[in-house]
């Protein structure tokens, strides 16, 4: 017998709260602490601002009746850059960021356009990082395009905060319906408009046609474009056409599309939007308001960045002599203060083991000298016991002294120890309005140690044994506040455990988007090794070249004079000693050019903690500015507590737990617990053998970028959309490394380690396919595995149906195809299956609808793959189809207010 397991089941309702720390809360069916926050790279402009405000009171409305009198916008902070101007009227930031934001106002990269977007990592109901506006679209008038501001900011903000998807397909932007017509791709159906094709416009004339099929696939040809009427009656839908005036709701139950091949449906299982918002966390325990009208309007904080600033609290507790852990946390505080914090920073240092001393008041990093004052201080002796909480309040009064507000400073605390009272200073933390970075390095440091970062909006990280696992931390905590091209990039960061008398060789890509002070660091546990680095062009720099530290803590560190060459950069260590020893390299570098942003990756895990059996979800973006990069190698690996770790290669194909695509989102699911605790996550991304490119392509999840209308016999045309030339379209990028930590995580309720039955069924297909070829239907996806995307699945079961399949009852019933001859292949690979549909009566216009599920070796079955359409066309002599309820023979044309006449026929 099958068991059928629903994986939306371990998903729990804590989705993706490890992507992002909003700030957001639903109270009393307002919204509050909603973040807007503008790029540094900006210009001042406050019109911005002004136009800012009247969107969102404006989407304030239009969202109160939009959700049947739910929820509004109460209180919003706008986040302005340090590059502007100070003003009385603007407050200092607690622990809102640019970097944690839930809407951004930052120029497109390349200028390839201004559609508003949300990314949107996750699947339906699951909550996205962030919508991007650019500056031009809110400061230019775009109201014929897009719709007005706050039409479109609601239509955002549910892709954001309601993991819902557009009920458009500019891919596929029409489809067959059950009833044999060529429909546009939309919610709601009553949607009106006309379908066609435009031509040339010589003379000042235009002349278009009415679409004809294609002879292959039947639907419409590929320059067909469905161009609503202006005047609509439909109230449906915000996600598929805001712009139209018409419309003011989400479609329900019984107004949604079912059969439009859109995004909603395939993430949703054919679910309407307002059936998913209905059952997201928000609309749990909120009833509709007894007034009609919207409360008063939003209330607008405006908040300025400040100057980072910066306070190490660091454990110098007995417990850090064991397994050489002061060492490393000298090593990976120095790499910090002297390669990672940005140039004019205020940073300050305490210690503590049992009491906490200031060592260090805030200074602001200048030069070498500063740096060498600073590491000076670091503790060299570990002893006495811990009290975590003296350490952050002397961080406090280190940063009040200097006369700097703890509200937006940053803490950076590192421990190994445990302490039972740390929970008493929560509240004097909360009051603190700082950020709480944690590191717990070794197994026994305090387990409540992330409730800070949590509570605080701060990074969390686990550290083992080697010395990477605390430069990779440190070199994430970098500024927030947007400013890309300054941050310090890791782009190597390795462990080496090599014999006596043994050498080891190795290479680093340094890209031209790179290069700017550029850091090797090597350390070593016994004897310094010897050392040979040679750039691109020959040039060699020895062991001599390398400054070893005064506090002899083991490291020794090269800084590349100038622009680091451009290529791949080799290395070779030598241990001369006659003992193994562990040998690291690290390499860290900054933007080349402060116009053109560098290639970076980043890395989180889904949720902060798990319950097993609920399986965790790896993430990883790799852009440079807001494009995708594609093709390249991205490497998770998983470590735990007692240092087994767990490699996988994640993917950024649209199958298994990955949404979209060719986004540059990289995912894969992660199942493999071994035992419970903390866990770390890092990252290496490549780019091999010429094989990376940019994606050009417009992102998803976006408003639609409406090409006209039709009105009073009238044909509006919008200005057409910037076209990305094609040379451009897959611009390619040399070579690069890049590494990054994801933070950590913590697991409960798993078993211990050793070989336990599957509990996960295969993953559910996603990117079905299907067609005609002659009198076989062909089948192509993406093969699951045995456990979610991991292995092999046993087999598959393939039902198809004249009728359109709504639900598993549906698919359950539809009829069986046989599947003794598919072999599943490695979950990642493509699946090709074609058959006969030998029981049917098959003839021109004849429709299937086919779906999928995946079956593993303990019996455990996936969900039911989205459903598919098969049409058996056979192509008439000069076969066309009228547009849809639409018969003209003249109309007039008007693009940009000019009225031309063009003919229909």
């Amino acid at each position: 017998m099958v068991l059928c397991l629903n994986v939306i089941l371990f998903l729990t309702l804590h989705l993706l709260p490890g992507m992002k720390s909003s700030m957001v809360n639903l109270i009393n069916n307002g919204y509050d602490g909603i973040v807007i926050a503008i790029n540094p790279s900006v210009p001042e402009d406050e019109k911005l601002i002004e136009n800012i405000k009247e969107m969102v009171t404006e989407a304030s409305t239009y969202l109160f009746h939009a959700t049947k009198r739910r929820v509004y916008f109460r209180n919003v902070s706008i986040l302005i850059p340090m590059t502007w101007k100070s003003k009385s009227e603007y407050f200092i930031p607690k622990q809102e960021s640019y970097d944690q934001a839930d809407v951004i106002v930052a120029n497109p990269y390349l200028k390839y356009g201004d559609d508003p977007y949300t990314l949107q990592y996750g699947r339906c109901g699951e909550k996205g990082k962030y919508i991007h506006f650019t500056p031009n679209f809110l400061l230019t008038n775009n109201f014929h395009i897009y719709g007005s501001r706050g039409r479109v900011f609601v239509h955002e903000w549910a892709h954001l905060r309601w993991g819902i998807f557009d009920e458009y397909n500019v891919d596929q932007p029409f489809y067959i319906s059950r009833k044999n017509t060529i429909e546009a791709t939309r919610c709601s159906t009553h949607i009106t408009g006309i379908n066609v094709v435009f031509k040339k416009c010589p003379g000042g004339s235009c002349i278009t046609s009415l679409c004809r099929r294609d002879s292959q696939t039947g639907l419409y040809e590929a320059k067909c474009t469905f161009l609503p009427k202006k005047s609509q009656t439909a109230k449906e839908s915000i996600m598929f056409m805001p712009s139209l005036h018409s419309v003011t709701e989400f479609c329900t139950e019984k107004t949604h599309n079912t059969e439009a091949p859109n995004l909603q449906n395939k993430m949703c299982n054919g679910k309407s939007t307002w059936d998913v918002i209905m059952n997201s966390v928000d609309f749990q325990n909120t009833s509709p308001m007894t007034e009609m009208n919207p409360p008063t309007h939003p209330t607008f904080s405006l908040l300025k960045s400040k100057q980072r600033v910066v306070c190490l609290v660091l454990d110098k507790s007995g417990s850090m002599s064991a397994e050489d852990r002061l060492f490393q946390m000298n090593q990976a505080a120095e790499l910090y203060l002297i390669q990672v914090i940005e140039k004019g920073s205020l940073v300050g240092m305490v210690t503590f083991d049992s009491v906490a001393e200031i060592q260090n008041h805030l200074t602001r990093i200048t030069d070498d000298n500063v740096y060498q004052k600073i590491t000076a201080k670091l503790p060299q002796v570990a002893n006495g016991g811990t009290s975590i909480c003296r350490g952050l309040k002397a961080g406090f009064q280190a940063i009040i002294h200097s006369d700097q507000s703890t509200s937006g400073s940053e803490i950076i605390l590192l421990t190994d120890g445990e302490d039972n009272e740390i929970n008493s200073c929560f509240e004097d933390v909360k009051r603190s309005g700082a950020i709480i970075h944690t590191i717990a390095l070794g197994p026994s440091a305090a387990k409540e140690l992330e409730t800070l970062s949590n509570m605080t909006g701060g990074y969390r990280f686990f550290a083992n044994k080697d010395i990477t696992g605390l430069t990779n931390a440190f070199s994430r905590i970098s500024s927030r506040s947007g400013s890309i091209t300054q941050q310090a990039i890791q782009l190597e960061s390795k462990a080496l455990k090599i014999t006596g008398r043994k050498r080891v060789n190795g290479t680093v890509p340094v890209d031209s988007t790179v290069g700017n002070d550029t850091f090797f660091v090597v350390t070593w546990t016994i004897q310094k090794p010897e050392i040979v680095l040679q750039d691109p062009k020959g040039k060699k720099y020895k062991t001599s070249d390398f400054k070893e530290d005064k506090l002899n803590i083991r490291s020794a560190r090269l800084q590349i004079p100038g622009i680091a060459e451009t290529g791949t950069w080799t290395y070779s260590l030598l241990n001369n000693h006659a003992s193994s020893q562990m040998l690291t390299v690290t390499v860290t570098t900054r933007a080349r050019s402060p116009t053109i942003p560098p290639v970076i990756a980043t890395a989180h895990m889904s949720q902060h903690t798990a319950h097993y059996p609920s399986p965790m979800i790896v993430y990883a973006q790799v852009s440079q500015g807001f494009l995708p990069v594609l093709g390249i190698s991205v490497i998770a690996i998983i470590e735990t507590e007692d240092g087994h770790q767990v490699t996988l290669e994640l993917w950024d194909n649209g199958a298994g737990r990955d949404t979209v695509k060719n986004d540059g989102i990289y995912s894969r699911y992660f199942t493999d617990y071994y035992g419970n605790g903390r866990y770390s996550l890092k990252v290496h991304a490549q780019a091999r053998n010429n094989t990376a490119r940019l994606n050009l392509r417009q992102p998803q999840n976006k408003v639609l970028y409406v090409p006209g209308y039709v009105e009073n016999g009238k044909i509006i045309l919008n200005p057409p959309r910037p076209e990305v030339k094609d040379d451009l379209a897959k611009a390619k990028i040399e070579d690069f490394s890049r590494l990054t930590s994801g933070g950590s995580f913590t697991v409960s309720g798993a078993p211990p380690p050793g070989n336990h039955p599957s509990v996960f069924p295969p993953s559910k297909i996603t990117d079905l396919e299907a067609k005609f070829k002659e009198d076989y239907i062909q089948l192509s996806w993406t093969a699951p595995g045995n456990v979610l995307d991991k292995g092999k699945a046993n087999s598959y079961i393939i039902r198809i149906s004249k009728s359109f399949m709504d639900r598993q009852e549906d698919f359950d019933n539809a009829t069986l195809v046989n599947t003794s001859n598919l072999i599943p292949k490695e979950a990642g690979s493509k699946e090709n299956f074609e058959f006969k549909p030998e029981h049917f009566r098959v003839e021109n216009g004849t429709k299937f609808y086919i779906s999928v599920q995946a079956i593993n070796e303990a019996n455990l079955i996936s969900e039911v793959s989205h459903i598919v359409q098969a049409i058996k066309f056979i192509p008439l002599p000069e076969d066309s189809v009228h547009d849809l309820g639409t018969k003209i023979s003249e109309i007039t044309l008007a693009i940009l207010g000019l009225p031309m006449i063009f003919s229909v026929f």
